[in-house]
């Protein structure tokens, strides 16, 4: 009998051993760093605007480790990098967060870069949202590589439907375009002009120029001497100063319009006495006054960080960027079992309407297209670096824009 016993607490141990250290492994697996790369411009040319993307990003993944414990247990281990706005700098991190970091996800700042870095991110198959939405990046095929919210064809549509629902008198609006002659720059040519074309607005001239162009002066002459009544802009915040410059040296009193790049901290340091009332811009994330459950946590992230005192719409960004990331591993986790590079890309795939709170519109992703969503507004933009919705929320083309201001 005592040898029987003897046998059954040995049995006992031994089980409660192995039971002990598979729980260990269990927990050894679940507890697991989800690994994301950020390459981002801190330096150079719109660095602010860049540096803000990354104190949201940042600040978004402490509140999910510090508030959430992060995502199923697996804190999200970030690793911000400087591309210097240089595509050969992003490539590099690229290809070092592809082979030697092994990265669940990354993140990729500019057009020449989402661009650039494409074929390498299908090749190692890693995840990738770029932080701009150049529709060129979703040229087929578009395995691994998706916007946060509509492309610049969104930003193209918004702006005129508006210029047009605004305009007063029989005859169509005449529009100006003047933009950056790189690709970005370029991003607004094409659908406006097809938009126009389809919808009676005039654009009759469309003036090109160098990111490092000292000021503005001939092209706002130009659209000037062409009877631009509207000018749609894309180009960084800091050329948009020098339009707003050179538009009071000719004395040409007209409305500026730009995609939702138009604005970072340094555009309203510089832009005191200048912006006035009379610069507006695409937006299609949540503002201070939307009932959205996205801006409570920005709040809540101003308070418990302090990074950053009032809304700003390229911290809001970075934070945007941050949210869809973590959703998409979570549901990785949830469908999956496991959050890894490809759990994550399946999972982002299965976004079908996914409510996001409200930090940007619904996003559906699918095999095929990984452009999120195509809702707008159009928004005021103030010289105490505040925004005035002047319109809803609608899909241009499709649903009717309201007037709100």
């Amino acid at each position: 009998m005592r040898r029987i016993v003897g046998l059954i607490v040995v049995l006992i141990v031994v089980v409660g051993v192995i039971v002990y250290f598979s729980g260990e492994t269990e927990q050894a697996k679940v507890a697991r760093d989800i690994k994301v790369g950020a390459i981002i411009n801190l330096t150079g040319p719109a660095s602010s605007w860049g540096q803000y993307h990354a104190k949201g990003h940042k600040d978004y993944f402490r509140y999910v480790n510090e508030e959430k414990g992060g995502v199923a247990g697996n804190k999200i281990n970030l690793t911000v990098v400087d591309s210097a706005y240089k595509v050969s700098e992003a490539l590099k991190y690229v290809k070092k967060f592809c082979s030697q970091d092994k990265m669940d996800m990354m993140a990729t700042w500019s057009a020449g870069a989402g661009i650039m870095a494409k074929p390498i991110i299908q090749d190692c198959k890693i995840p990738n949202i770029n932080y701009s939405t150049y529709q060129g990046i979703l040229k087929d095929p578009v395995d691994y590589v998706y916007l946060p919210f509509g492309s610049y064809i969104l930003d193209s549509h918004a702006v005129l439907e508006y210029i047009k629902a605004i305009h007063k008198g029989a005859d169509a609006p005449k529009v100006g375009l003047l933009t950056y002659n790189n690709a970005y720059g370029k991003s607004i040519h094409a659908p406006s002009k097809e938009y126009a074309e389809k919808n009676n607005i005039n654009i009759v001239d469309i003036e090109e120029f160098p990111p490092k162009a000292l000021d503005l002066n001939t092209e706002l002459l130009r659209l000037k001497q062409k009877g631009a009544e509207y000018i749609f802009v894309q180009n960084l915040p800091s050329a948009i100063i020098m339009a707003l410059q050179a538009a009071d040296r000719a004395n040409y009193d007209v409305k500026f319009f730009g995609t939702w790049t138009s604005t970072d901290p340094d555009f309203f340091k510089r832009g005191k006495d200048l912006i006035r009332d009379r610069v507006y811009m695409q937006f299609s994330g949540c503002l201070p006054g939307d009932d959205a459950p996205a801006m409570k946590i920005l709040e809540e992230m101003w308070e418990k960080y302090g990074t950053v005192k009032k809304f700003d719409a390229s911290y809001w960004e970075g934070v945007a960027i941050a949210m869809i990331m973590e959703r998409a591993f979570q549901k990785a986790h949830d469908q999956f079992g496991e959050i890894n590079a490809e759990t994550i890309n399946q999972a982002l795939e299965t976004f079908n309407d996914e409510d996001m709170g409200g930090i940007v519109p619904n996003i559906t992703y699918t095999k095929t297209d990984h452009s999120a969503s195509f809702k707008a507004r159009i928004v005021q933009v103030h010289e105490d670096a505040t925004y005035t919705p002047v319109t809803n929320f609608w899909v241009p083309g499709k649903e009717e824009i309201k007037l709100l201001k």
